[in-house]
């Protein structure tokens, strides 16, 4: 199957996924994870259901260390996939099971199968027995007469920056210019020390909004290991999932409509509404007055305020164990890695073409598929990945200067390249 270079992401990113408690030693037995997840059968962007064995995610662990999230990428190779199909008296009886096991779902149901012995890996695999299902209307679980109620426990992470919750809360209405506005607070909070990295209140709910928090957060208070988010839009962003395992964070999604399980940011909203929106002036003039005033609380008051859960405040909790945060070196880097990604093809005057505005790349990539990083909102600079994820600028196409320029001594002009083609 070839897949274009945002196909081969989607597949990095998915690998990424199931190797990033490895490369963040986020789990105490490496032996027990690698055999769960082998013992699992995964939907794969673009290749559908697969399975892998210890030895490839090894290697990915090894590709990842050494060349980052693009080693993860899939290369050019024919599908050797085969389908399968399920006999007759196979299908009686997986239908008669079904019957049987009707609150399971297709996954549950093909696992006990391959417990039971009733089916073998080599004679059906799971996608063949889904479809199976399917052409019967047997592929949903039966209702059941009570919803399961989920096991929760209250656990807090020992190390600060261990995981990190983050979600937006509706702020308080401004009124600019005599017109009302809705404001949104973005934040994220440290599970372990509860200090809130970085929080910022908008008047956009979108990506740019959270990534200017979350970019922010990460060059104020270090690299989290996991990131533990719900399932809006802005979270979902492919280039945020990027970026994040660049820097070798593991992005987590709650369940949808599972408040509950982002407890300690849900609990941090309530302490912003109960104890900072009713000091707040009316009306609100400006979205930096809301701010300034939000920035003073945070420090003054729920940074140094003894947290009941802590026995101290939250900033002594995290400096407690600043030694060991790992800080960002190179800030404007960082930033780079949540730039909007696209493929360009460079010209034969080694440029490139975005939204109408010309880059000069180098010559030697003329012809060539290139990936070009840049911001949508400034398309005053670009950049081009130079190998090992290192992000070389290149400039803006200036007429006036290319017109002066000295050429290059070696470069042949158009008629002695003429000439020379015709001796030859």
């Amino acid at each position: 199957m070839a897949l274009n270079a945002e196909q081969k992401m989607d597949v990095a990113l998915f690998r990424f996924g199931l190797i990033a408690p490895l490369i963040n030693n986020q789990i105490e037995n490496p032996r027990s994870y690698l055999e769960s997840i082998c013992s699992r059968i995964h939907d794969v962007p673009h290749y559908g259901r697969r399975e892998y064995s210890e030895r490839t995610l090894l290697t990915w662990v090894s590709a990842y260390r050494q060349g980052g999230l693009d080693r993860l990428m899939p290369s050019e190779r024919k599908d050797k996939g085969l389908s399968r199909t399920i006999n007759t008296p196979l299908g009686e009886k997986l239908i008669e099971l079904r019957q049987e096991y009707a609150g399971l779902s297709v996954q549950l149901f093909y696992d006990q199968m391959l417990k039971d012995g009733v089916v073998m890996r080599h004679e059906a695999s799971y996608h063949s027995v889904y479809r199976f299902l399917k052409r019967h209307g047997l592929h949903k679980p039966a209702p059941e007469s009570k919803a399961a109620l989920k096991d929760r426990k209250k656990f807090a992470h020992d190390q600060v920056n261990r995981l990190w919750q983050g979600d937006m809360m509706v702020g308080p209405y401004l009124y600019i210019e005599g017109k009302k506005k809705a404001s949104y607070l973005f934040a994220f909070i440290d599970d372990c020390s509860r200090i809130i990295p970085y929080a910022c209140f908008d008047t956009s709910q979108n990506f740019n909004a959270m990534k200017s928090v979350f970019v922010e957060a990460l060059i104020r208070r270090g690299l989290p290991q996991v990131v533990y988010l719900d399932n809006a839009k802005v979270y979902r962003s492919k280039m945020f999932h990027e970026a994040c395992a660049r820097l070798k964070i593991t992005v987590a999604h709650a369940e949808p409509y599972d408040a509950a399980s982002k407890g300690k940011i849900e609990r941090f909203f309530r302490t912003v509404r109960s104890r900072f929106l009713p000091l707040l002036p009316t009306p609100l003039t400006s979205l930096e007055e809301l701010n300034r005033a939000f920035f003073l609380w945070l420090e003054q008051d729920y940074h140094r305020k003894i947290h009941s859960s802590l026995d101290m405040c939250p900033l002594d909790k995290y400096l407690s164990q600043s030694a060991q945060v790992e800080m960002v070196n190179d800030p404007d880097m960082l930033k780079r890695f949540f730039l909007k990604q696209e493929e360009r093809r460079v010209n034969n005057d080694a440029t490139i073409s975005l939204f109408g505005h010309y880059f000069e790349v180098p010559a030697h990539l003329i012809g060539q598929k290139i990936q070009v990083r840049f911001n949508p909102d400034d398309i005053t600079q670009a950049w081009i990945n130079n190998g090992n994820e290192v992000l070389e600028l290149i400039r803006p196409v200036i007429a006036a200067d290319n017109a002066i320029i000295k050429r290059n001594q070696h470069a042949l002009s158009f008629r002695d390249a003429q000439r020379v083609k015709e001796e030859f």
